[in-house]
């Protein structure tokens, strides 16, 4: 059984035995035909994933890991607001007339900043950090701006990055405000755990340890019997993740740069309803 497929059926199960529901409150988010959409959740989930051991990709169902990373590149290489600039269309609910998600994501990670050492955008602070000072404390991305929330069509979900080296060993937490389990909890973690890895590259350091930190965990109501599903559906070892080591700059990577083999999973034959 891959870690993160344990992890998962740990959360999942977690929030359908103990988990508090939302049937109560008024709620944000509707479905398609307008209802409601509440959920069933638990405060405060922490996930660790070693990847000097194991790629974090789950088995239970296919994560669909290349758009994944055309997602990450889009918003920590393109550092773009515009859905005309990703390749696939999982934005495209929250785009405006012309593409644009607001001053959100990508786009927060393209400020620069004045620092005593020059002009960076948080990305490249990073990797400057990592490069020359690898023992700071201080090396971090935030993308939730509170000036500029009321001009993002969708606050940030995972909205905060922490690096921290240890010897040789590149480690990170990741901080999300707010994670749909179903839909979304896999992809995230095998977005940064391939950004963990890139970053780790092109500093000459090693990937260690992805912490992914969840204020607000939850199951959508009908994702419920989907979840339930797929619980019964037999685990598959993780796959190999490997990475073309011949890129040393953070900007010369593609999508075509990774790849993953042996990648078995379940099918999942019913269509997962999104909550906008």
């Amino acid at each position: 059984m891959s870690r993160a497929d344990s992890i998962f059926i740990s959360n999942c199960r977690d929030i359908l035995s103990s988990g508090v529901w939302d049937t109560d409150m008024e709620v944000r988010p509707r479905w398609a035909d307008g209802t409601p959409a509440h959920t069933i959740k638990k405060f405060g989930i922490v996930n660790r994933y070693d990847l000097s051991q194991e790629f974090p990709i789950m088995t239970l169902r296919r994560t669909y890991w290349k758009s994944a990373v055309d997602e990450l590149l889009w918003i920590w290489q393109k550092k773009s607001n515009n859905i005309k600039d990703l390749r696939g269309h999982i934005w495209d609910s929250w785009a405006d007339e012309n593409g644009s998600i607001g001053k959100a994501y990508g786009y927060q990670l393209g400020i620069k900043y004045e620092y005593p050492e020059g002009e960076f955008d948080q990305v490249d602070r990073v990797i400057y950090d990592l490069k020359n000072n690898p023992a700071s404390r201080r090396i971090l991305t935030s993308i939730y701006n509170f000036q500029d929330l009321h001009e993002m069509r969708l606050y940030p979900c995972a909205y905060s990055m922490t690096f921290n080296v240890s010897g040789k060993k590149l480690n990170a937490i990741l901080n999300q405000r707010s994670q749909d389990m179903l839909t979304a909890s896999n992809w995230n973690v095998v977005q940064y755990a391939v950004l963990v890895y890139m970053m780790a590259q092109v500093s000459g350091l090693e990937a260690g340890e992805l912490v992914h930190v969840i204020a607000d965990a939850h199951i959508y109501d009908r994702h419920v019997s989907i979840v339930k599903k797929m619980l019964q559906n037999e685990p598959k070892p993780a796959p190999t993740f490997k990475i073309d080591k011949s890129v040393t700059d953070f900007y010369s990577f593609t999508r075509d740069s990774f790849s993953v083999e042996g990648y078995e999973y379940s099918e999942l034959d019913e269509e997962i309803p999104v909550a906008i």
